[in-house]
């Protein structure tokens, strides 16, 4: 049986070590291909996946060693999370001493700069590596909960035998991204770990509040540094004497324009080239010029207007291999969160804000801070011209597999829409509105199917169910012709179920 989040959570609850115990089973069962008491959680899975592909060895491995003391405290010094770790000791450090715990702050790589904490953990992580300079990535030591929680960008905890590495199944540990606030970039990731018998399910909402504290603090940085720029260079924006332009930070933000120049402008310029000429998304070229700190952006009212085509995506989201985008004939890479927000996004062509991105991806524990660093993030990966902003929408002329499927269904082409449904729409993701959809387009077709008076495209959508199905085994035996080879094995996977299903004598 599946492991879901609240099954595993009463488990722990009622005996952490009955349930350590129980998970340790699962994990030589499914490492050794036997049968398993139960599936891991999807979570745990992916990452056990990802991290034996990166060929990391579950009983013998240890986190490597990148620098020695001196050079982690060189490093530290110039990371963009330093100024945070008051903040994180603060909300963490108490805790975590009280409950027997260490909190360890990681760069977006996975290299731990700061270890805190309860000295007696302290010692016992020096045992197993678990210390500043080493690196905690999937890929350098697999699954744990700094690692799992910066491949997959949200809080994650990891407790005994789900990590991979069977060193650590002594060990519980919760971890939470942080975001850059300007960029939306990975930052690194806060994290609290220890021992067995201090484990508490709240251990992953305690980070997450801190990481979120921690990126509201950066927020609040930044806005002193936007209007400290802003003042400082006003004087290079007034001197356009009226012509259009605007300042940017060094990453490319708009932060002050001339009049006009805002409603053309988006909230973002990519400032890559330093300096040049820049094309806007409205087809208009732009100058940019580099200041002592951040940028001016000239545009010149004799700027030419280029007509660009809008660009052509196409979404593979029913392959049962994984999801696929093709971007202007280019295939495009994706992971499954960007692939779940170019679905929804397809599905609602009117746009999404950030809050209803956020409860239709995390439901109602969604938080719009994290959906704008994820759009952010596809934004750069796709370019800006194919999401627009206020609100999230796709300017793309966009063909999807699963909206073809829909659109055959209601033009009442049933044979079409069951030959473009070659599995479950991105089957692998747990997003509430994407599982939804799921499920209602293969509601829809086999309602379809089944209703349809040529056979072909019920037994189409049979082949292609994940699970057999009584009702639709029971059609085609009745509807199949006595001749045709397919009966035989309808029937016979008919009578395997009955007797699977009948009691013992």
């Amino acid at each position: 049986m599946p492991l879901d989040e609240e099954c595993g959570t009463s488990q722990l609850l009622a005996d952490p070590i009955e349930y350590a115990s129980l998970l340790e089973r699962v994990w030589d069962a499914v490492l050794q291909g036997g049968r398993a008491p139960m599936r891991p959680r999807p979570l745990v899975s992916e990452s056990w996946h990802r991290s034996l592909a990166a060929r990391v060895d579950p009983d013998a491995r240890e986190a490597p060693v990148l620098w020695d003391s001196a050079e982690v405290r060189d490093i530290r010094a110039d990371h963009p999370l330093a100024p945070v770790i008051p903040v994180l000791r603060h909300t963490l450090l108490d805790v975590a001493d009280e409950a027997v715990h260490v909190m360890i702050v990681t760069d977006r790589d996975g290299l731990i700069l700061w270890r805190e904490g309860n000295a007696d953990v302290a010692r016992r992580a020096d045992r197993v590596r678990l210390a500043e300079g080493t690196r905690w990535s999937e890929d350098a030591i697999g699954t744990n909960a700094m690692g799992t929680a910066l491949a997959v960008r949200k809080p994650v905890q990891i407790y005994s035998a789900e990590h991979l590495v069977r060193t650590y199944h002594d060990w519980t540990c919760a971890a939470s991204p942080i975001h850059d606030p300007d960029t939306g970039d990975l930052l690194g990731s806060v994290d609290i770990s220890g021992p067995l018998r201090t484990v508490h399910p709240a251990m992953v909402s305690l980070v997450s509040a801190a990481a979120q504290l921690a990126e509201s603090h950066l927020r609040a940085q930044l806005a002193v540094r936007d209007e400290r720029l802003r003042a400082k260079n006003l004087p290079h924006l007034r001197s356009l004497r009226g012509e259009e332009g605007a300042l940017l930070t060094p990453t490319g933000r708009v932060l002050a324009t001339e009049p006009g120049a805002r409603s053309c402008l988006p909230d973002r310029i990519d400032v890559s080239t330093g300096r040049g000429r820049v094309l806007l998304p409205d087809g208009r070229e732009a100058v940019l010029e580099r200041l002592a700190e951040g940028y001016l952006l000239r545009l010149p009212a004799t700027a030419r207007r280029h007509r660009r085509p809008r660009p052509a995506l196409s979404l593979s989201f029913l392959d049962p291999s994984g999801p696929r985008a093709v971007l202007d004939g280019r295939e495009v890479p994706l992971t499954t969160r960007h692939a779940e927000i170019l679905a929804l996004l397809a599905m609602r062509p009117n746009g999404l804000t950030a809050d209803q991105l956020a409860l239709q991806l995390y439901g109602e524990r969604g938080n719009p801070v994290t959906a704008r660093a994820e759009i952010h993030r596809l934004r750069t990966h796709l370019g800006e011209r194919v999401i627009s902003t206020r609100p999230y929408r796709l300017e793309a002329s966009v063909d999807a597999d699963f909206l073809s499927a829909r659109a055959a269904l209601r033009a009442g082409d049933v044979a079409t829409a069951v030959r473009r449904y070659r599995g479950p729409l991105l089957g692998c993701s747990e997003a509430p509105a994407i599982r939804d959809e799921r499920a209602e387009l293969f509601a829809a077709l086999r309602g379809a199917a089944l209703s349809h008076p040529d056979v072909e495209p019920l037994w189409t959508l049979f082949c292609r169910q994940p699970e057999d199905d009584l009702e639709v085994l029971d059609q085609l035996a009745r509807r199949l012709p006595q001749h045709d080879p397919r009966r035989h094995d309808v029937t016979a996977r008919m009578q395997r179920i009955l007797l699977e299903e009948a009691p013992l004598a």
